[in-house]
């Protein structure tokens, strides 16, 4: 069982130095349920899944992915077989909802933001180009779930649930002598986001609601493909988070969170860092400084220091700057047209020379300017693609500014790694 009796760090920053990062992520594997106290059990996956044990049944929160539901059904049921009167949901995200189909009994009543549905909606209209571009980030589970469908195929059903009770705010119900109220909080990861609070025992779940790594900076935006989040209602949902004053904050993923005031002091701060972020954006937008003049400036104050392993804070003032703004930066004329830069890149690389575009890029990341030796990069592999010396250029641009970030990055890190694999296996397939 896990110890809810003393908090789990000293500090914020010891918080954030001391819980997994998203690359120890894994797909549903456990043998048996992880106890937290005497009724809560968790079933660790791609999102936590979690059953609240009852005199009367069970209450599960979130299913994990479709192919994951055996694993999180068999866990429980060796604890408890049910009945299941009610599942709960922190968030219509895949790999919360992909297993509700599985665990569904006669008289489940499946409880849901009235916004699941245009999530999922939204998930449907996009849905081959982001699993598509998602591949990159989530290969180890795509995989995972590919290889264990082999053997069941029925777990390649990934459930897109309705709902049975729809709620517009807030939701509540008693069921074997355990109060719970499910709020929706709009500013999560998603419109249909919920915290799910447990008054009599002072416990709060929130899901991935501010995201999948705790306490770390929101990612509003996220490449692997969604609209744009916005850092208002974000803000919101924290303070709301704030209110229950929980002495037990269990989130989508890794062990629960336990002190009130070590919870209540990494809420409070992600809220002031979201709205620091927030307002120098603004206030340098009207101050005339070009978005990528922000990116470059706008930091966090180390009495704000949050981490940023998932979101990142530039990333953030690109996002803030492009819902207010458009896509138009008003920095060239290109802009407004589908041709590329690159389009050219191969006549401006004949006029200069490849190896002096090559020589120039190794100069500049010997400067310790990265990201302008990886331009050099790209010009030069859109002009020689299979140059040994172009490729090499372009591992090494990649691998220089991969040793530049301040922290480790889930979505940035999945995109250099994988552009220096893809690289590195075109420089091998020469020899």
């Amino acid at each position: 069982m896990i110890d809810l009796k003393a908090p789990t760090a000293s500090s914020v920053e010891e918080l954030i130095e001391g819980r997994p990062g998203f690359d120890k992520m894994e797909p549903a594997f456990q043998e048996q349920a992880t106890q937290i106290n005497d009724f809560i059990y968790m079933s660790e996956g791609t999102s936590n899944a979690y059953m609240l044990v009852t005199p009367e049944g069970r209450i599960v929160i979130n299913t994990g992915m479709g192919f994951e539901a055996l694993t999180h059904k068999k866990v429980f049921d060796a604890v408890c077989p049910g009945p299941t009167p009610y599942i709960l949901l922190t968030q219509g995200h895949v790999d919360h909802v992909g297993g509700v189909n599985l665990f569904r009994e006669p008289g489940t009543q499946l409880v849901a933001s009235e916004y699941l549905a245009a999530c999922q909606h939204d998930d449907e209209r996009i849905q081959y180009v982001r699993t598509n571009q998602a591949y990159r980030w989530f290969q180890k589970t795509m995989n995972s779930a590919l290889s264990i469908a082999a053997d069941n195929p029925e777990t390649l059903i990934q459930d897109t649930p309705v709902a049975d009770v729809i709620y517009e705010g807030t939701y509540s119900v008693s069921f074997g002598g355990l109060d719970i109220e499910v709020i929706n909080v709009p500013g999560g990861e998603t419109l249909d986001s919920a915290l799910i609070w447990l008054p009599q025992h002072k416990i709060l779940f929130t899901g991935n609601t501010f995201g999948p790594l705790f306490p770390h900076f929101p990612n509003i935006n996220t490449i692997r493909g969604d609209k744009y989040r916005h850092l208002e209602p974000y803000m919101e949902a924290v303070n709301k988070a704030r209110e229950f004053k929980a002495e037990v904050l269990i989130t989508g993923h890794f062990d629960p969170i336990v002190g009130t005031d070590l919870i209540d002091e990494s809420l409070s701060r992600l809220h002031d860092a979201a709205q620091h972020v927030y307002r120098k954006t603004l206030d340098g937008m009207n101050l005339g400084k070009t978005m990528y003049e922000l990116m470059d400036t706008i930091t966090l104050p180390p009495e704000l220091k949050v981490g940023q392993g998932y979101g990142q804070v530039k990333w953030a003032v690109r996002t803030i700057w492009e819902a207010y703004m458009g896509w138009f930066k008003a920095q060239s004329t290109s802009e407004l047209y589908s041709t590329l830069p690159k389009a050219i890149y191969p006549e401006l690389v004949e006029m200069a020379g490849l190896d002096a575009v090559i020589t120039k890029g190794h100069e500049k990341l010997t400067e310790g300017k990265a990201a302008e030796g990886q331009l050099y990069a790209e010009a030069a592999l859109a002009a020689a693609p299979m140059s040994p010396a172009a490729l090499q250029l372009g591992i090494d641009a990649h691998k220089a500014l991969r040793a530049l970030r301040d922290e480790e990055n889930f979505w940035e890190d999945g995109w250099l790694n994988s552009e220096i694999e893809e690289m590195q296996r075109l420089l091998d397939s020469q020899k």
